[in-house]
């Protein structure tokens, strides 16, 4: 309960502010801590009476010398959660320390109350991370799903509850780096912690941190609750990050799951989130999995086959100068169910500039945009080039030739 590096550290301090040595023992009457270090380790007698009373006792010098390792002063017992767990004493004559005994007494309880609250809170995050940690690399052939669910409710949580895994990735940018150092993530750990847990406060959400600038949280799902307003929460976090000096975040969100297995499925796929929305939707801060399926698809196939797929369905539109933004045509054509309007709406563009761009499209591929087959096999194209297939395709590299002045 009282540790030895903790009641060194409270006996010698403020042995420094009072001008009286203090010593502190444990409930065994041992000193453990003492502004004079060469009483540490030794046997104080009065504290054996003063832990079986839990009453303060002062003693004059005569009345010292007869109890061993004891010296003029005043001996209180320290009291936590209703038992006495070791002594304070303060040397000196009683008529000088008393003034100082019951402050003392009360400071020391207040540092031991917090040190026991800062343990227990270290345990219940080391064992947050421990569970999560299992979640993530959870594989049926070696470890029952049962045996999580037992574990989790040794914590408190009922993994059988509706939930959602979201991955949140802390970064210090470029351009702070040199500002704050690598060290900067591993600092502010705890503070990054408490952020996140403000949002997501419900006692059934299971927060950790998975490794240095990452934390992950299996988030109870409302009955009434949906993944639009969880991301919204998510943006919640990540805008509170942002404004603190030199941090950028990101959150990577899954599906809805019930079980060990769905909750490990939904936890890589957050993450899966987090990796694919940087390569497709720079700037944004919160990914859903459920918006980057088809990516996700597409990252499973071999690099080859990404590769063929652009170089045999958009070669002629790659070596054209504009190729970005006759890309971006063909996925807002496709995401936005083929509508010219909402096609211009999502490319910011006049939709007389849509047109244009699609018969350009046509003219170069000779097949109409409107032939559903022919435009999502360039919309998979599309995709794969935003993942960054076809780099280094021979292909590729005509195009750019072709593209030079």
């Amino acid at each position: 309960m009282l540790s030895p590096s903790l009641a060194q550290e409270i006996a010698g301090d403020t042995s420094a502010v009072i001008g009286f040595n203090v010593l502190i023992t444990d409930a065994e009457g041992m000193v453990i801590g003492s502004g004079d270090s060469s009483r540490v380790g030794t046997f104080h007698e009065a504290s054996v009476q003063v832990i079986r009373s839990q009453e303060a006792a002062t003693h004059n010098a005569s009345q010292a010398q007869q109890l061993r390792g004891v010296r003029p002063g005043m001996t209180l017992p320290l009291i936590a959660g209703g038992q006495a767990v070791g002594t304070v004493g303060i040397t000196g004559t009683p008529a000088q320390v008393r003034r100082f005994g019951l402050l003392v007494k009360r400071q020391t309880e207040i540092l031991l109350r917090e040190s026991v609250m800062l343990r227990s809170r270290l345990l219940a995050e080391r064992a947050g991370e421990k569970l999560l940690a299992d979640i993530a690399a959870y594989d049926p052939e070696v470890v029952e799903g049962d045996f999580l669910v037992f574990r989790a409710a040794e914590l408190g949580f009922d993994l059988r509850l509706r939930r959602v895994a979201v991955a949140f990735e802390v970064t210090v940018p470029a351009t702070a780096a040199h500002r704050q150092g690598a060290s900067t993530l591993a600092l502010v750990r705890s503070e990054l912690l408490r952020t996140v847990g403000e949002v997501f406060a419900d006692p059934q959400d299971i927060i950790a941190a998975t490794a240095p600038g990452w934390i992950g949280v299996l988030h109870r799902l409302p009955a009434n609750g949906s993944t639009e307003s969880l991301a919204a929460e998510c943006r919640r976090v990540t805008d509170v990050i942002a404004a603190q000096d030199g941090l950028a975040a990101r959150a990577g969100v899954g599906e809805p799951a019930t079980s060990v297995g769905g909750l490990h499925d939904s936890y890589q796929d957050a993450c899966e989130a987090l990796r694919l929305g940087t390569r497709v939707a720079d700037g944004a801060a919160v990914h859903l999995i459920t918006d980057l399926r088809v990516h996700q698809v597409l990252t499973a196939v071999s690099q080859s086959a990404r590769n063929r797929l652009l170089d045999l369905t958009t070669a002629d539109l790659r070596s054209q100068p504009d190729w970005p933004a006759l890309r971006d045509t063909i996925t807002a054509w496709c995401e936005n169910g083929f509508n010219l309007v909402r096609a211009a709406g999502a490319l910011h563009v006049h939709r007389n500039t849509v047109v244009y761009r699609m018969n350009k499209i046509e003219q170069i591929t000779g097949r109409p945009l409107r032939e559903h087959r022919t435009t999502m096999a360039l919309y998979l194209a599309c995709l794969a080039d935003q993942l960054g297939g076809a780099a280094d395709s021979p292909a590729r590299r005509r195009g750019k030739g072709r593209a030079k002045p």
